[in-house]
């Protein structure tokens, strides 16, 4: 399928659902806090920005999120929930022309055309027809992606995969949650690690967690048949979930989730919240804020006005520029939320022990080496992995891991295409490792870890190859919202994953009560289901086995 033909159906697949009949407006009462909360009337009902935390403004501006404590009254939830303050690009003046655009997207004043804000820790739910609060269905708990810069719950309506799961046979209720993205949710620095304010975003999913274990039940669903559903970003936010506290998932005594679902992420290795990069990236934007002088910088960027922080937040390289996934926001260890690094957490076993499914695009990377097109020799590409992602580890160590991708015909993405598509010199081998070293490698590492220290816990991986063929980027990271989430092409692809899916979340088993083929689970047979768009197929999980090899056993030089 050609990505024109797919970007074709985006707007059929964001397009309001026809109403078939008229039907009286849902209302729903929610016991905590007290809130009597109106929403939208179809074959699916929707109820939009529902507030679940105290608005993260003036003093509770990079603030772990405050719970709310007075009852709510009357919740409109008909109206289009706000999205958290976004990093569309980013205002670094060494990334032409991305940071012009940055100039314009990121101003407050279309951020406010984008309904973007800091007042936006809010959560959606949407629900089959005909639910009631002793309906008891399974939640899906979806966690949006973006490079922890971008993104929002206005930006995933649930309604066709509401409507896809009542077809077949396995209704669900679908909860999306908004959480603090770039400078406003993942800010480093010593000055945050000791304030006790480092990983805001994961604390705000964590409490939008528990929001549904106090409230879901009232719109018809069971709080204790949550799994948690992410991609890129996302993904990694599900994994983060599993390992936050230790593994510990519980509040009020009982788990938060019981099944985790990650498209395109899980382990990301990284470096303290106070580390080198870390710090770095606090002291420019206190420095653009106008608060580097200041005696205690960061009372001073709580204190400057909306515009002026966004700015400064947003002043450090972004995910769409030549430093692509090389983050200055992202998950880090803080000692007491993330107690250590995701892989050192992961081979401990301190990790929450439900059963979860993983996996990848084919082409993850190829949407990220567009960026760096300047690299023309196998030097170069060692060179910008040395200097933009990894300045601490060792330079022998990096063109070691480069040099395992031998040649653009085996080991170039978008895969499987010979000499064809590599735009520039070194682009297939530069998506090639940005997508294994990010997502598809480090995958496997994970499960393998994860395997080892828990053999008990089941898992199921997967590899979608379904837009293969499609020039320069293949299946990139990133079509499966257009394929799974939104379902845009209604083919095997799209039908057997969500299908799968359906089936984890009401049974925590994707082979329960459908007819798509066994899928074994990775543990017993290190295989992967291959999604393609008319047939899916098991494959060995065994490709690129030197650059696995090397990348485990160099972990610790990888940090990000």
């Amino acid at each position: 399928m050609k990505l024109s033909t797919i970007l074709t159906f985006v707007p059929l697949a964001l397009a309001a659902p026809a109403q078939l009949e008229k039907r009286a407006a849902p209302t729903v009462t929610a016991p905590s806090p007290a809130a009597t909360i109106a929403g939208k009337s179809g074959d699916v009902e929707t109820f939009n920005s529902i507030p679940f935390a105290k608005p993260p403004v003036g003093n509770l501006r990079l603030k772990p999120p405050q719970a709310l404590t007075s009852p709510l009254g009357k919740v409109d939830g008909t109206v289009m929930p706000k999205a958290c303050p976004q990093m569309f690009f980013s205002l670094d003046d060494r990334n032409f022309p991305t940071n012009v655009l940055g100039a314009i997207l990121n101003t407050p004043l279309f951020q406010t055309v984008l309904n973007a804000g800091e007042d936006c820790l809010t959560i959606n739910v949407q629900r089959p027809a005909g639910t009631t609060s002793s309906s008891k269905l399974p939640v899906m708990f979806w966690i949006f992606g973006g490079g922890f810069e971008l993104g929002g719950t206005a930006m995933y309506d649930g309604t066709s995969l509401v409507q896809e799961s009542v077809a077949q046979g396995k209704p669900i209720i679908f909860v999306a949650v908004n959480y603090r993205l770039g400078g406003f949710g993942f800010l480093p620095g010593k000055e945050i690690l000791k304030d006790g304010s480092a990983n805001l975003g994961l604390l705000d999913q964590r409490l939008g967690l528990q929001w549904v274990a106090d409230n879901i039940a009232a719109f018809g669903g069971d709080p204790t048949k949550v799994t948690i559903w992410g991609e890129s970003a996302g993904a990694i936010s599900v994994l983060d979930q599993m390992i936050l506290y230790d593994g510990d998932n519980t509040y009020k005594g009982k788990p938060l989730f019981r099944g985790a679902i990650m498209n395109s992420g899980s382990v990301v290795p990284a470096e303290p919240v106070d580390s080198n990069k870390g710090q770095a990236v606090y002291d420019l934007v206190a420095q653009k804020a106008g608060c580097g002088s200041a005696s205690d910088t960061l009372a001073c960027l709580r204190s400057v006005d909306y515009d002026t922080y966004l700015n400064a937040a947003n002043s450090v390289p972004g995910i769409l520029s030549y430093s692509t996934v090389s983050l200055s926001y992202l998950p880090r260890p803080d000692g007491t939320a993330l107690t250590t690094s995701p892989d050192q957490l992961i081979a401990a076993g301190k990790f929450a022990k439900v059963p979860y499914i993983v996996g990848n695009q084919e082409d993850e990377g190829t949407l990220f080496g567009i960026f760096t097109a300047n690299l023309t020799t196998t030097n170069d590409v060692a060179t910008y992995l040395s200097t933009v992602f990894f300045p601490s580890a060792d330079t022998a160590v990096i063109k070691g891991y480069v040099n395992t991708y031998q040649n653009i015909i085996e080991d170039g993405s978008p895969f499987r295409t010979f000499l064809l598509n590599n735009w520039y010199p070194q682009f297939k081998r530069v998506s090639a490792i940005l997508g294994d070293i990010t997502f598809t490698i480090t995958r496997r590492i994970f499960l393998a870890t994860a395997t080892t220290a828990h053999p008990d816990v089941p898992s199921w991986s997967y590899l979608a190859n379904y837009n293969f063929g499609t020039p320069i980027l293949g299946t990139f990271h990133g079509s499966d919202l257009l394929q799974v989430f939104y379902g845009i092409l209604p083919n095997n692809a799209a039908r057997s994953i969500r299908g799968y899916y359906y089936s984890f979340i009401h049974h925590l088993d994707p082979n329960v009560d459908n007819d798509f083929g066994e899928w074994p689970q990775w543990s017993e047979s290190k295989q992967l289901m291959t999604f393609g768009a008319n047939s899916n197929s098991l494959q060995a999980d065994d490709f690129r086995a030197d650059s696995y090899e090397f990348l485990k056993s160099n972990v610790a030089e990888f940090y990000i």
